[in-house]
């Protein structure tokens, strides 16, 4: 990343000197730079329902923008009612995803689609328009086209169960501080586990904080089975996001690992050094030896979703912040990180995140 700022400073460097002198009465600009075509969906009529919350929904696709120096490009997508896309306030009110470095498509559920189509104020149960477009993102930022897709929403049934995890991540199984995967819509459940060196990977999934009923794997290890004998196993090693959908009787998981990066961290701007989950305070930690230098937060070693902080003394950290916290000593630190990321595929990641830094 470093070096891209590098380049994105010798470019600005480049134009201001270009802008100082006068080359045959004409001002350097900057290259055009845009889609090549429009963006495109794979639906522009969708109805959502809650039985289909998992399914997909949408699938929308772009053209790469090519920018005047080679860097990587962060797109995101925006959303907004068609009423709010015109006039001094256009967009103001959209709803922005990002989806990562040169990634050129985006699917969401339906749940997903949902949410974003309630959080704008569409009517449930009524066809309503919303617009879509592409942001592109590198020296500038730069807008496709505009494409309308009609949208009937559905009302979110509230959810407030959960299940539990209990397993050899926790060194020895206790059910009573097993890990809580709590309900993010009715019938499905998500978490995050770490297993550590030296701890198995395996556990069952507990409807309540005892053994009255449980579930074991079933045909295959994903298949849930009413109160099997054969445990689950996580694929080893790491952190994961668990999820189980007791309407399918199926579950799930992906490596999810947040991370501390900077010139001050082992890994420098280029590699993560991954946290921990702590599944009882529900924080990431890490304790890890630091430099002088910056640190930053990023999940999974990719900088599609980082959070930096704006000064060293509130511990806050911004949802794509160009900032970072600053270390002016080496030494060991231990370092925490809390984050609302209970369901960021429904919810989106939150604005803010906490974080502590402290010198052991």
């Amino acid at each position: 990343m470093k070096k891209y700022i590098n380049k994105l400073m010798l470019l600005s460097g480049l134009l201001f000197l270009g802008s100082s002198c006068e080359t045959d009465g004409q001002l350097t600009t900057l290259k055009a730079a845009s889609f090549s075509s429009a963006l495109e969906v794979s639906s522009s009529e969708i109805e959502l329902t809650e039985a289909t919350a998992e399914d997909q929904a949408l699938l929308v696709s772009w053209p790469a923008v090519t920018f005047p120096i080679t860097a990587p490009v962060t797109y995101a997508i925006q959303f907004d009612l068609v009423n709010d896309i015109t006039g001094s306030l256009a967009w103001q009110k959209a709803k922005r995803i990002v989806v990562g470095e040169d990634v050129l498509s985006k699917s969401f559920l339906d749940r997903d689609l949902n949410k974003i189509a309630t959080d704008l104020g569409l009517p449930i149960n009524v066809p309503g328009q919303l617009a879509v477009r592409i942001e592109a993102t590198m020296d500038r930022k730069i807008y496709s086209n505009t494409t309308t897709i009609t949208v009937t929403p559905y009302e979110k049934s509230e959810v407030f169960g959960e299940i539990y995890m209990p397993g050899a991540y926790q060194g020895e199984w206790n059910i009573d501080t097993a890990l809580v995967l709590p309900e993010i819509s009715r019938g499905i459940y998500q978490g995050y586990v770490t297993v550590l060196p030296g701890y198995g990977p395996v556990f069952k999934l507990n409807m309540d904080r005892g053994w009255d009923q449980y579930f074991g794997a079933g045909a295959t290890n994903n298949d849930l089975k009413n109160m099997s004998t054969i445990d689950f196993a996580l694929p080893g090693e790491g952190s994961y996001q668990v999820k189980v959908n007791l309407n399918t009787l199926k579950w799930s998981s992906i490596v999810y690992s947040w991370g501390v990066v900077g010139d001050g961290t082992p890994g420098g701007w280029g590699t993560s050094t991954p946290m921990n989950y702590d599944y009882q305070t529900k924080t990431w930690k890490i304790t890890v030896d630091l430099i002088p230098g910056n640190v930053k937060f990023r999940l999974n070693n990719d900088w599609a979703i980082n959070y930096g902080s704006k000064n060293n003394t509130d511990f806050v950290a911004y949802l794509d912040n160009s900032g970072a916290h600053y270390i002016g000593e080496a030494g060991s630190y231990e370092i925490t990180f809390k984050i609302n990321d209970v369901d960021p595929l429904g919810l989106g990641y939150p604005a803010e995140a906490n974080y502590t830094i402290t010198k052991k």
